[in-house]
């Protein structure tokens, strides 16, 4: 019976496959089927393709169209453009890593991999922060809007956004994150407690101020919308149609910023909590979360496309190629 116990234990050894023979440390391959790798290979090439072709969209109209180049518009090119670079750099890689399990290149490679994931991150919340800010300002304080909210400001704040990212995102490849405890992966989820205060000031603080803002302003867009009603002059209405116009855009905006906080929420609690609970959360839960946040890259474009009738417009213009058959940029068409 020892010896049948002794041949089932070298029969469970030989089915685990190491990423590096010879290492001693080396992590464990995670095998996976021919058929399912090609699937996930697809699907998740799929959200790729539409993550690019989404935000590909936001970008051109914004660029094309000069009823478009607003401050406002120039906020939501910079988070189309963060969202486009998800999608062409960081997704690829990651599904490569995904569904291989095994990393057999340079570790250098890997760290910028990951400064690029933690830079375009970095960007998309510093972006939507900025793009709050502006939001306050149209409807909170609309006589002041054009002399605070110029262009200028605009370029200020996506310099600050990139820059900081960028700062970030070397910060990643110069330091290093946990390595983790083996040889032949790219991704550790072992972060050390003291990264928590990371978390914290990357994205919990950031949303907390976003949903501040948005409360405030939602306040006195109801305050608004109440003295509208209560007033009957003729002399408003233009004023009335405006502020209509800003309330449904900070609607829009504040939907925007709720599908990143639902795509992104349940990735940063799982990270932050991990080192606390023993990191008894697997991996493939975390890789699930850490999909669902980039997910918040592909639904953006659709939001602006359902809730702002201009931008239904410019998409409809460059999907049928109206664009090529006459100068439109300058028309009068939203």
């Amino acid at each position: 019976m020892e010896t049948e116990f002794i041949s089932n234990k070298t029969d469970v050894v030989k089915d685990i496959h190491l990423c590096y023979e010879s290492e001693n440390v080396s992590c464990i391959m995670v095998i996976t089927p021919s058929t399912i790798r090609v699937l996930l290979y697809i699907f998740l090439g799929s959200f790729s393709v539409l993550t690019m072709c989404g935000n590909l969209l936001v970008i051109i109209s914004i660029i094309y169209f000069k009823q478009l180049h607003t401050p406002a518009n120039y906020l939501i090119l910079s988070l189309a453009v963060a969202d486009l670079l998800v999608g062409a750099l960081v997704l690829p890689f990651s599904i490569a890593v995904s569904v291989n399990s095994c990393w057999y290149l340079a570790d250098l490679i890997c760290k910028i991999a990951r400064s690029l994931d933690v830079s375009l991150s970095t960007s998309s919340i510093l972006n939507l922060c900025f793009i709050s800010i502006d939001r306050y300002y149209a409807v909170c304080q609309p006589l002041r809007y054009r002399s605070k909210m110029n262009y200028h400001a605009a370029v200020i704040m996506i310099m600050v956004s990139w820059g900081v990212s960028v700062l970030l995102g070397i910060g990643v490849i110069i330091m290093g994150l946990n390595e983790g405890k083996c040889e032949g992966r790219c991704f550790s989820f072992h972060i050390p407690i003291s990264s928590i205060a990371g978390c914290f000031f990357s994205f919990f603080l950031p949303a907390i101020i976003m949903l501040s803002i948005y409360l405030k302003i939602f306040l006195v867009a109801q305050r608004q919308a109440r003295s509208i009603q209560n007033t009957n002059c003729k002399g408003i209405k233009s004023g009335a149609s405006v502020s209509k116009m800003e309330r449904k855009a900070t609607k829009t905006l504040a939907i925007v910023m709720g599908v990143f906080l639902i795509c992104w929420t349940p990735f940063f609690i799982a990270t932050a909590l991990n080192p606390l609970i023993n990191y008894s959360i697997s991996i493939p839960v975390i890789e699930t979360f850490i999909f669902l946040g980039w997910l918040n890259s592909v639904l953006n474009p659709f939001v602006y496309a359902f809730f702002y009738s201009w931008f239904r417009a410019a998409f409809r213009m460059i999907i049928s190629g109206k664009i090529f058959q006459g100068d439109f940029a300058n028309s009068k068409m939203f």
